[in-house]
């Protein structure tokens, strides 16, 4: 159980994170939000999530990735029903404030964890490990699609997802060995990137933002623009996540051959192709077919990010990880306001064109080798 733990864990946060936006289409339907409201509602996740790292940063260091994943991940298990029981936006906005604390802070946790694997293991594992959180958005969403397809409601949905996790997570708590680290007096666990290290954090910025906008609007934009139903609406965020499974499970081969910059630069410019041809497409096989090419572009970056980063410590993982979610902070709710003013097909775009500068800085972030 002990080698099973931390994949597991990867793949609950998967599946816990697609679960809820597979239904993002339902909640907004809802309380009958438009793009701008909806935006608000995915801004409070965003805001949770920057503002939690120092607080994910000093739990691990003053309790242990261990039990941190534990502590959070039963915080986050009971707060994902409270989406679906939110009755007005502003009650909404404030359970997706919590959800995206519990969800950074144990994302750091596992990463925090997979890192301490890579060095143990001597060799690039992280890449696989991330593939793990693949497999359970896979699973999610086409759980999601099927529940809702079937007539559930997001409440039901949530509260069986929170208890058939509880028990994996307790057992990977039990299984994984007691990191608990010895307080250090005046210790720093908090800091943002500086030097080489903003490299990054710009690349996880801007990865946060493709990934982030993909996750969360591309459900709405099969339903909006082609029509699609609530259960066809969340394949394309299943097949986004399906391809980037894929690409991790080689990702740590492609990097000792080609090297992260290469890895990273060119999939970004894949992911830009993909973009354009989900917005061009006028059928919805095509427009998931784009979707799944974007999977394939982006789904290197925060493996290869964390692994690096990772090796300077949990600081440096820490900070990094804060630039990522600071993009996942502006990016979704910038799409929706644009969406607001000149329609969701030229929000999306712009994802594109950011595609090519994640491209240009991960080819100057020296680091990532």
């Amino acid at each position: 159980m002990r080698q099973a733990a931390l994949p597991l864990l990867f793949l609950l946060v998967g599946v816990i994170f697609a679960s809820w936006v597979s239904r993002i289409p339902a909640l907004r339907d809802h309380l009958h939000l438009d793009p701008a409201s909806l935006s608000l509602f995915l801004l409070g996740g965003g805001i949770g999530a920057v503002s939690s790292f120092p607080l994910a940063a000093w739990l691990v260091g003053h309790y242990g990735a261990r039990r941190a994943c534990w502590y959070v991940g039963v915080v986050l298990l009971l707060t994902i029903p409270c989406l679906a029981l939110a009755p007005n936006l502003p009650v909404l906005m404030l359970v997706m404030l919590c959800l995206g604390v519990c969800s950074s802070c144990f994302n750091v946790a596992i990463n925090t964890l997979g890192a301490e694997a890579e060095k143990a293991a001597g060799r690039s594992i992280m890449s696989q490990l991330h593939a793990w959180y693949c497999v359970g958005t896979l699973s999610g969403a086409l759980l999601g699609s099927a529940i809702a397809g079937l007539g559930v409601g997001p409440l039901l949905h949530f509260c069986a997802i929170a208890v058939c996790a509880l028990v994996p997570l307790r057992l990977c708590y039990r299984s994984l060995p007691n990191d608990r680290p010895q307080y250090i007096a005046g210790k720093k666990h908090f800091a943002m990137p500086h030097g080489p290290l903003i490299a990054l954090g710009v690349v996880a910025f801007g990865g946060a933002i493709v990934e982030g906008s993909v996750a969360d609007w591309s459900g709405v934009y099969l339903k909006d623009q082609l029509l699609a139903s609530d259960g066809a609406a969340p394949l394309a965020f299943a097949f986004f996540s399906g391809m980037m499974l894929l690409t991790r499970l080689v990702g740590d081969r492609l990097k000792e051959t080609f090297g992260a910059r290469r890895i990273v630069a060119g999939g970004a410019v894949a992911a830009g192709i993909g973009m354009l041809i989900a917005l061009v497409a006028n059928e919805i096989p095509l427009a998931i077919t784009g979707f799944a090419l974007t999977g394939v572009g982006v789904a290197t970056v925060f493996p290869f990010l964390f692994s690096a980063a990772g090796r300077h410590g949990p600081t440096a993982l820490a900070g990094v990880t804060t630039m990522g979610y600071t993009g996942g902070l502006i990016g979704p709710p910038a799409i929706g306001f644009i969406a607001h003013g000149f329609g969701l097909t030229a929000a999306l775009s712009m994802v594109g064109v950011l595609c090519a500068a994640v491209a240009l800085a991960a080819s100057r972030a020296k680091w990532l080798e």
